[in-house]
């Protein structure tokens, strides 16, 4: 692989240490309680990255299997080229976004279950960077729910977004869930 690709992997890689580090000591009745009917658990939080994880590894390897075969998944203006993701979720996310359908938990537990998912994601991740390896990123183009059309190298710092972005949501479940306790 490249070294380029080697951080990417590397940099999701620590995000996702992070979630599992952070989830590590809540219990599953923890684990399963929602601060209101409308709202998610701790448990569907890392489904909903398992689940996002793997629509992103998939639509990026769509994009890899399209360049081979000389028909790319998305052809247009490369409107975000050379944006930083965090550019890019800034000028296309509201302050509170809709999960995709595919990307929504469908069920409320079990954490570890979760966690062994989210960690199952790493090997996937890394054969799809072995995969991306001989291309450029930026001509690895596949749309975004949100953000429109991304390359593979912001679909990769997206990934990292994303989970550093849910971790401040588990924080505050955990922060209202302590706050009823007590």
């Amino acid at each position: 692989m490249t070294a380029e690709i080697d951080g990417l992997l590397a940099d999701v890689a620590a995000a996702r240490q992070r979630v599992m580090a952070d989830v590590a000591a809540i219990t599953e009745e923890q684990a399963t309680w929602q601060p209101a009917p409308e709202e998610w658990s701790v448990a569907q939080v890392v489904e909903h990255l398992v689940l996002a994880e793997h629509s992103g590894i998939i639509r990026m390897w769509q994009a890899v299997v399209g360049l081979q075969r000389g028909q790319p998944v998305w052809q247009g203006e490369p409107v975000h080229r050379g944006k930083s993701i965090e550019q890019n979720i800034a000028e296309t996310w509201r302050e509170r976004e809709a999960a995709p359908p595919n990307a929504t938990p469908q069920t409320n537990g079990p954490l570890a279950y979760w966690v062994a998912s989210l960690a199952a994601c790493e090997p996937v991740l890394v054969a799809l960077g072995r995969v991306l390896a001989p291309f450029d990123l930026e001509a690895v183009i596949a749309p975004h729910f949100l953000s429109g059309p991304l390359d593979a190298r912001q679909r990769f710092e997206f990934l990292r977004w994303h989970m550093d972005h849910h971790r401040q949501q588990i924080a505050e479940i955990m922060a209202r869930r302590h706050g009823q306790a007590g």
